[in-house]
């Protein structure tokens, strides 16, 4: 069983990997909006391998949000300027997708893209070295 979750683990980080260069490609391109859509994702799915990695396993967005909270950030597996840059992306996608007329400022997309770098590199070495201890059952 465990392969079956390193390949997965591993599909998530690829998955990641390949929506930040994504996200710069729109980015490039002037497409702001897509390119946060793709800054998220690319943190949406390293967050789903790290808590895969715990044994955790969720359906929707708002489950992996509060677990990657619970788990790694309130521990101090992950800094508390991490936790708030994941919640920042995921506002401002949700603003992307679903609000009409909105707009990005280049500036601060290009940020993102660049600290979503550091985010992704900081979980990528946490579950390489296997610093993650398991998820308590809930009592």
């Amino acid at each position: 069983m465990q392969g079956n979750i390193d390949d997965i683990i591993n599909y998530w980080i690829e998955k990641s990997k390949e929506s930040l260069e994504s996200s710069r490609n729109e980015f490039r391109a002037g497409r702001l909006s897509f390119s946060v859509n793709r800054i998220y994702y690319s943190c949406f799915y390293i967050v789903c391998a790290i808590l895969l990695k715990k044994g955790l396993k969720f359906k929707k967005h708002s489950g992996v949000r509060a677990a990657f909270h619970q788990h790694l950030v309130k521990p101090g597996l992950i800094t508390r300027e991490q936790g708030l840059l994941y919640d920042e992306l995921f506002e401002a996608r949700q603003r992307g997708d679903y609000i009409e007329l909105i707009n990005f400022e280049q500036t601060q997309v290009e940020d993102w893209i660049v600290r979503t770098e550091g985010f992704i590199s900081e979980i990528k070495t946490l579950i390489i070295e296997s610093q993650i201890p398991p998820a308590k059952p809930e009592a």
